[in-house]
């Protein structure tokens, strides 16, 4: 297993697996974009194939997890969660206070680990998603790092 920098010969496999995990995948121009403005874009290789990736923006002491995807039939074998914990490691030594991250309510196996790693539900964006039958909101969910005090004072 390594983790390595995303690169833009990547992103035919990295569509591949976008398109296989979710109904309304990002467009590949969504991951260009990222690559181009310098995100954290991560690739998770075994035996040298291509089995998720994982996007972050870091900004103002936030970081922003943007998208994570393990390949379908390597997911529930514990690599999502070895794959977001390599970027929270980068992360604490980013000055990186606060990581953010949307996910729908009816994925309840994300938000399990999620919250097994320390995130907690900050909020609600309504009609945040394409859905099936019109939008479906998303959970914000959110995790201290460094020393911060949590919540932030208003």
């Amino acid at each position: 297993m390594i983790y390595r920098v995303m690169q833009a010969a990547d992103l035919p496999l990295v569509m591949e697996i976008e398109k296989q995990a979710y109904e309304y995948p990002w467009s590949v121009g969504n991951f260009r974009d990222c690559l181009g403005a310098g995100y954290r874009c991560r690739i998770f290789e075994i035996d040298g194939v291509i089995q998720g990736y994982s996007l972050v923006l870091i900004g103002a002491r936030e970081a922003h997890i943007l998208n994570i995807c393990i390949r379908a039939t390597l997911r529930g074998k514990g690599y999502g969660r070895l794959l977001l914990q390599e970027q929270l490691d980068a992360l604490a030594g980013c000055e990186v206070d606060m990581v953010l991250l949307e996910v729908r309510p009816s994925n309840r196996s994300a938000i399990a680990l999620y919250e097994s790693l320390g995130f907690n539900e900050l909020g609600r964006r309504k009609g945040y998603y394409p859905a099936a039958d019109g939008r479906e909101d998303a959970l914000i969910m959110a995790r201290q790092l460094l020393g911060a005090d949590w919540p932030p004072a208003m």
